[in-house]
C-alpha cells in the first residue's frame, strides 16, 4: 500500500510555522509497511484543498490530511473533503455534545463557533479527539481511505496512535536503520556505498547531511516482520563494515552521547576550553542525562583576556601567534586539564564569522586541541558555511577526536 500526506493551512504555506506532521506520518507509515510517495502542503481554500484530496485518491490507496479542522473561518479542511467527495456536510450530534463536555468540563462555556467542529461530510465518520475539540474524519473516496486529523501535533499523533494506526496496514512489513558517520563528506560516503544505493534495490539505501554528520539511511521490506529486520541488519552491519571508523552510533545517539558512554566505560573524565564555540560543546556533552558522571567543567575563554586571567594563556603568546592559533589552542586545553583534574580536555578556538578572516586566516579556521597524559594533538580545520554551521562543526569534530581516541585498539 502506498500513502499521501496532505498538510493545510497558510501559517505552513507561508512559512510561520513547520509541517513536523507529515514527517512524524511517513515515519509511522514505514513501521507498518505503507510507503508514503508525496507530501503536499496546501493553503486554507476548500476548492484547493479538495483538488490536493482527489488528485491524492487518484495515486494511493491511502490519504491521511492534517490541519484546517479549528472553529475559525479559515478551517476549511471539512468543506474541501465534503466538496471532493461531492456531498454536503452535517452535524454530528455526538460530537458536539462531546465538544460541550469538553468546555464544561473545564468550567468553560463553549463558543458558538465550536459548534462548526461537530460538522463531517454525510456518509463519512466522525473520529473522537481525546485530548481536543476537533473530531477527526474517516472517509473513502473510490477504493481510497482518507483520514483527517487535527493540525495540532500532539493531537494529531494520539489520534493517529489510538484511532487511525489499528485501522491501517501494509502489504508487506518495512524495517528502518539509521547509521551516523563523521569525518568524510556525503560524496565519499557515497563512493563507498555506492553499489548498495543503486536506484530501485531493496533494501533501499540512502544519505542525508547535517553539520557534517553523514547519516545513513537503510529502508528494507519483506513478506513478514523478521525477514524485514533481518534484511535490514545484514545492510547495516555491511554499511559499517565498508564505513569503519566512520561509524560513530545508529538511530538516536548523538556525538556526544557516544562520547559520554565511552568516558563513563573508561571511568574517565573531561573538561573543556572553549573559545569560538562559546559553551556548544559543553552544551552538547550535558544535554545526556548523567553527563556529571564523567563532565567535570568548562571555561568558556572567548575573549583574549579571558584565554589569560582564567586559563593563564600568556599575553606575549597571544599577541605574537594571535587568539587563533596552534600554540594558544594547546596552551589552553593543557590549562583546563591542569584546573580541573580531567583525564581528557578539548580547547576550540577559531573564526567562525562572518568577519574576521585574512588569507591567512581564513574565515571557517578552527583549531582543535585534545590533551591527556600523553600529551596534546592539535588538528587545523577549515569548516565551509555560515557562523553558526561553523560552530556546530567545529563542535562535532572536536568530540569526534575525542571519540577515536577513546576507542578502544584494533576498533
Amino acid at each position: 500500500m502506498q500513502a499521501v500526506i496532505i498538510a493545510v493551512g497558510d501559517e505552513l504555506i507561508s512559512g510561520a510555522t513547520v509541517d513536523t506532521n507529515s514527517a512524524y506520518l511517513s515515519r509511522r507509515l514505514a513501521e507498518v509497511g505503507i510507503a508514503t510517495r508525496r507530501h503536499v502542503t496546501v493553503g486554507d481554500d476548500a476548492g484547493r484543498i479538495a483538488a490536493a484530496v482527489v488528485a491524492a485518491a487518484a495515486e494511493a490507496k491511502l490519504v491521511l490530511i492534517t490541519g484546517g479542522l479549528g472553529p475559525t473561518l479559515d478551517d476549511l479542511c471539512r468543506e474541501g473533503l465534503a466538496e471532493a467527495l461531492g456531498v454536503e456536510l452535517v452535524e454530528d450530534a455526538r460530537q458536539v455534545e462531546r465538544i460541550a463536555a469538553f468546555f464544561s468540563g473545564r468550567g468553560l462555556e463553549m463558543k458558538p463557533s465550536n459548534r462548526r467542529q461537530g460538522l463531517v461530510p454525510a456518509g463519512a465518520e466522525a473520529i473522537d479527539n481525546d485530548c481536543g475539540t476537533a473530531p477527526g474524519i474517516a472517509a473513502r473516496l473510490g477504493e481510497t481511505q482518507v483520514f483527517v486529523l487535527p493540525g495540532p501535533p500532539h493531537e494529531a499523533k494520539e489520534m493517529f496512535e489510538s484511532h487511525i494506526a489499528p485501522r491501517i496496514g501494509g502489504e508487506r512489513a518495512l524495517a528502518r536503520r539509521t547509521i551516523h558517520t563523521f569525518g568524510a563528506g556525503e560524496s565519499d560516503v557515497g563512493e563507498l556505498l555506492a553499489d548498495l544505493m543503486a536506484r530501485g534495490r531493496d533494501p533501499a539505501v540512502g544519505t542525508t547531511a547535517s553539520a557534517g554528520v553523514i547519516t545513513v539511511r537503510i529502508s528494507a521490506s519483506g513478506a513478514t516482520a523478521d525477514e524485514a529486520e533481518a534484511a535490514a541488519d545484514r545492510v547495516a552491519d555491511e554499511v559499517r563494515r565498508r564505513l569503519g571508523e566512520l561509524v560513530f552510533g545508529a538511530g538516536s545517539d548523538t556525538m556526544a552521547r557516544v562520547v559520554g558512554q565511552a568516558l563513563r566505560s573508561a571511568g574517565q573524565t573531561l573538561a573543556l576550553a572553549e573559545s569560538c564555540t562559546g559553551g556548544m560543546i559543553g552544551q552538547m556533552v550535558t544535554a545526556t542525562a548523567g553527563a556529571s558522571d564523567y563532565f567535570l567543567g568548562a571555561v568558556v575563554s572567548y575573549a583574549n583576556s579571558a584565554k589569560s586571567g582564567l586559563l593563564g594563556v600568556p599575553p606575549e603568546l597571544i599577541e605574537s601567534r594571535g587568539a587563533v592559533s596552534e600554540p594558544v589552542v594547546a596552551a589552553m586545553a593543557e590549562a583546563a586539564r591542569e584546573k580541573f583534574g580531567a583525564d581528557w580536555t578539548l580547547a576550540v578556538t577559531g573564526i567562525a564569522g562572518p568577519d574576521g578572516g585574512t588569507a591567512d586566516k581564513p574565515v571557517g579556521l578552527v583549531f582543535i586541541a585534545l590533551t591527556d597524559a600523553s600529551g596534546t594533538d592539535v588538528h587545523r580545520r577549515v569548516f565551509g558555511g555560515n557562523r553558526g554551521i561553523v560552530r556546530r562543526r567545529a563542535a562535532i569534530a572536536a568530540l569526534n577526536y575525542l571519540r577515536v581516541a577513546l576507542a578502544p585498539a584494533g576498533d
